[in-house]
């Protein structure tokens, strides 16, 4: 009996030597290790799509998917809105599918849809007025749109 405490005494003592060791050899790690660089945040630009409603302005769009890819029209609804775009309807277009982006000018305002097509990377326009539609532009979202990506800030 007396071997086999001496034994348990002598396992105890090992497993807490281990345990102590590492402790000192991780805090040297820690200690040696370089601070990180303060991270700062970056400041993306946008390019082409920098384009902004102007103030007082309300220039009311309609987006419609016109691609295959789920969520675009959502994506895009987004990105306008950021810009100061009042996005009043968003979904899909029915009929063929389109590969560019497409805007279409409702409401004679062919100014309002040039700054669209300027934030949407300079897509092209068509003046398509429609009395039926309560939207001064038309946003037809192809394929090959995508969003600018943004910074992450956690």
């Amino acid at each position: 009996m007396e071997r086999r405490a001496l034994i348990e005494r002598w396992s105890i003592r090992v497993v807490v030597s281990l345990v102590l060791l590492g402790a000192i050899i991780g805090g040297a790690i820690v200690a040696t290790r370089k601070p990180a660089p303060a991270v700062r945040p970056r400041v993306v630009s946008l390019g082409p799509s920098d384009a902004r409603a102007p103030e007082g302005v309300r220039i009311r769009v309609e987006v419609l998917n016109a691609s295959h890819v789920i969520g675009l029209a959502r994506r895009a609804t987004f990105f306008l809105r950021d810009r100061g775009f009042d996005v009043v309807d968003a979904g899909n277009a029915g009929g063929a599918r389109r590969d560019t982006t497409l805007v279409l000018a409702r409401s004679g305002h062919a100014d309002w849809a040039a700054l669209v097509a300027n934030a949407m990377g300079g897509a092209p326009m068509l003046a398509r007025p429609d009395t039926l539609h309560d939207v001064d532009v038309t946003v037809l979202v192809g394929a090959s749109w995508r969003a600018p990506a943004e910074p992450f800030y956690p």
